[in-house]
């Protein structure tokens, strides 16, 4: 069939999204059977999007819903990541509509947070929620991201010690599943001294056992940490920064 001007449009968006994807994927995303978005390109059926449908694709693309309506040119939105430092208070951006779980199908909410650690090495780390939360197609999680929505939080990052890879104003998303640092990664964590967003790893043949904890920005020192000195709130697995 002839492709009308918005199927030509989405399969440009997918053709140029970063990280790749494709029809595949992204009906997964939308929270769909694996061929719903080749039938809607290929053989018109539905004839439209749903309204649930495109904000989900929206999310997964990388672009504003209105990009996907009949009619309406793409309008990017804000996405990327970046490095974690500290952990800053300050109140979150609201970037979307606000949706409602209950009868969006597919997209799940995920609480925006300010993370403390309890005294004491070890300690389980603490979420005192800001009031906003950020809305995810759970598919989208569940085969890019590899996690469950109930282990997510986002935070906000505020310094320069990770920077050019998190920048401070960075919203990270972090896993509070994964906590060990094997394989090595970003993880925010308490280091004694206050919450921060590293690079760290395990040194090999030490006991106790021992964290290198890495900067991104070079002006900034390795340093070493025992295992029970530090309070791992979570590795971190997404991030988006404002253009």
């Amino acid at each position: 069939m002839k492709l009308d001007p918005i199927r030509r449009r989405l399969l440009e968006m997918v053709a140029h999204r970063d990280p790749p994807t494709d029809l595949k994927k992204a009906s997964l995303a939308c929270g769909k059977n694996h061929a719903y978005l080749h039938q809607f390109v290929h053989r018109g059926t539905p004839r439209r999007l749903p309204e649930d449908v495109r904000w989900a694709l929206a999310a997964h693309l990388g672009v504003d819903e209105s990009a996907l309506r009949d009619g309406t040119p793409p309008i990017p939105r804000d996405s990327g990541a970046r490095q974690v430092d500290a952990v800053t208070t300050r109140r979150p951006r609201v970037y979307s509509r606000i949706l409602d779980p209950d009868v969006e199908p597919g997209v799940v909410a995920v609480p925006e947070v300010r993370v403390t650690a309890a005294a004491g090495g070890g300690a389980v780390a603490e979420y005192e929620a800001l009031g906003d939360s950020w809305y995810f197609p759970v598919d989208w999680l569940r085969h890019e991201l590899r996690a469950r929505a109930a282990d997510l939080k986002i935070i906000s990052i505020d310094g320069d010690s990770m920077e050019p890879v998190l920048s401070a104003g960075d919203k990270v998303l972090i896993d509070t599943s994964r906590t060990a640092p094997s394989p090595p990664g970003i993880f925010v964590l308490h280091d004694g001294l206050g919450l921060v967003a590293k690079q760290i790893e395990y040194v090999p043949n030490t006991d106790p056992a021992k964290l290198v904890i890495k900067s991104a920005n070079p002006r900034y020192q390795d340093y070493e940490r025992t295992v029970d000195e530090v309070t791992i709130a979570g590795r971190v697995i997404w991030f988006a920064r404002r253009l």
